[in-house]
């Protein structure tokens, strides 16, 4: 059986080089360029026929541009008979969209996630002139993206996807292909054992109510104890307006913040804050996806984090020149094992269990 094809995107070529190495095979010939009008042109400059195909992609940087570069790459593979195409996107785009477009107020479901600095209290004041100006009784909603990237990835000819901690696990759902969500808690579990000192007197905090189930699997695994950042709604009249509630004890204790993403920074900054005004010794942050946009990396070099280890879904060059608490954990490894085993048809649950150790 002949080895796969591994094409890359211009999302983050270091993880294709990576993943390519782990696999002992070189990355697929191609070209991606841009047109003077800013169309995408993808060049295929081998023979994927009959091939078993896996284009890396991660869903950061002009996440629009890559999403589709993404989609002309499949349907370039289809196109050239490929016998399977596999989109292996790290982080997937669009998939923090709202499980429901209202509140259980009523209220519009919109969050400030991804929008940054001052513009957070404009994107405020607009929302509230336009309260003021609407009185016909239309509610605002949320569009949810959800189903669409996953028709445009399925009509473009994927015949697989391989992804890892998706917001929303449900997501898979959208998909009429399999779909494997890979889970980055094993190696985040083996980090806290290996580089914590005395972990077990450590706890573990979900810096907000979603994150529990995520933070719980870790400490219910290591047997730590677990506690949890809660937001607080007390104006009815302002709410945006929300005071952050600590449940759990950790005063004189070493606490450790998980969190799937790290956009603004806003949340995980926050978080630590309550836990330094709680007596909290040492804060460490453990983030799947640090896309880190906007001045993310300055608030989070001022805040009191003491260390922020992140994976390498997305780039990380720029982000640890300009702070010294990032530290990564290299992805390449878990994919790279994970095409190894789709495309010898091997079973990926292995990868899922914190014994496991990938060489």
């Amino acid at each position: 059986m002949r080895g796969p094809i591994v094409l890359g995107g211009s999302s983050h070529p270091k993880l294709v080089q990576e993943i390519c190495d782990r696999l002992g095979i070189e990355p697929g010939k191609s070209r991606l360029s841009k047109f003077s009008n800013n169309e995408t042109s993808v060049e295929l400059y081998e023979s994927v026929r009959e091939q078993d195909v896996y284009i890396v992609q991660s869903g950061c940087g002009h996440v629009n541009d890559n999403f589709f570069e993404l989609c002309i790459m499949i349907q370039a593979c289809k196109t050239a008979s490929a016998r399977k195409v596999t989109a292996v996107i790290p982080f997937f785009p669009y998939s923090r969209q709202p499980d429901a477009p209202f509140k259980r107020s009523g209220g519009s479901n919109a969050n400030n996630r991804g929008i940054t600095g001052s513009a957070i209290q404009q994107h405020h004041q607009q929302k509230q002139q336009q309260n003021n100006n609407t009185n016909d009784g239309y509610k605002q909603w949320v569009v949810r993206s959800g189903t669409l990237i996953a028709e445009l990835l399925t009509c473009a000819g994927a015949d697989h996807i391989i992804t890892m901690d998706l917001h929303d696990p449900q997501f898979q759902g959208f998909f009429d292909c399999p779909v494997d969500n890979l889970s980055s808690l094993p190696s985040m579990g083996k980090y806290i054992y290996r580089n914590i000192p005395n972990y077990g007197e450590a706890v573990i905090v979900s810096p907000d109510a979603g994150g529990a189930k995520r933070a719980t699997s870790i400490a219910e695994k290591l047997h730590m104890d677990f506690a949890l950042i809660h937001k607080e709604r007390r104006r009815p009249d302002k709410p945006q307006k929300h005071d952050l509630m600590l449940v759990g004890d950790v005063r004189d204790k070493v606490c450790i913040l998980i969190d799937d993403i790290a956009d603004t920074s806003f949340t995980i900054t926050k978080a630590a804050k309550l836990l330094h005004e709680n007596g909290a010794t040492k804060i460490y942050a453990l983030i799947t996806h640090a896309v880190l946009s906007g001045d993310a990396v300055e608030r989070i070099q001022q805040s009191y984090l003491d260390h922020v280890i992140v994976s390498d879904s997305v780039p990380q060059d720029q982000h640890i020149q300009k702070c010294n608490k990032f530290l990564i954990l290299p992805v390449a490894p878990l994919f790279a094992e994970a095409i190894r085993r789709i495309h010898f048809g091997e079973s990926v649950s292995t990868l899922f269990d914190p014994k496991y150790e990938l060489c």
